[in-house]
């Protein structure tokens, strides 16, 4: 069985890439799909901006990157870019460190104009980290979805959610082929 781990750099608990983060691993688990996730805004300031990598928050997330055979990742876009807590984060994951991994970027942003950020900002970073596969991105517009008090994710156009959940297909349709090709 395929492992996932999502990591969420939103930093707030209430907001539509966490409640979408939320809604991805209850799509994952419903495929029968093992999934960890690391919300980035729980793991200690301090251990993130010094980069204590000794710390045990950060040992734990940094094995649930590790110990996956696929790695999403959603952030909201701040000023062109995933949020600041994001890059600490990723900063700590080794070089190579999702070398043999297949990796979704999602993103959700205020208007179209970021659009772009999955291909200049997300692709480099990923790619040097050692992506093996970069899945097609999700870039989700905030007026395309809403979210509950109990962080539920709403699509208010129906298409965004069909492109979330294309993505999370050819996501596993990627692994299934992987894991063959392997084991032939």
């Amino acid at each position: 069985m395929s492992q996932f781990t999502i990591i969420t750099g939103s930093p707030s608990k209430q907001s539509r890439s966490a409640a979408l983060s939320e809604y991805i691993a209850a799509y994952l688990q419903n495929e029968k799909y093992e999934v960890k996730t690391v919300h980035v805004r729980d793991l200690p300031a301090e251990d993130l901006l010094y980069a204590n990598f000794s710390s045990p928050a950060i040992q734990e997330a940094q094995k649930k990157v590790s110990d996956a055979d696929a790695v999403i990742i959603v952030s909201p876009i701040y000023k062109a870019s995933y949020t600041g807590i994001l890059k600490t984060f990723l900063d700590l994951i080794p070089e190579k460190g999702l070398h043999n991994k297949t990796v979704l970027p999602i993103a959700t942003g205020g208007t179209i104009a970021h659009l772009l950020a999955l291909d200049y900002v997300f692709k480099p970073t990923l790619s040097v980290l050692g992506a093996t596969a970069l899945i097609h991105g999700v870039y989700i517009v905030d007026s395309e979805v809403a979210y509950t008090k109990e962080n539920e994710i709403e699509f208010i156009a129906e298409e965004a959610e069909a492109r979330i959940k294309r993505s999370l297909k050819e996501l596993e349709y990627h692994l299934e082929q992987t894991k063959r090709s392997v084991e032939s």
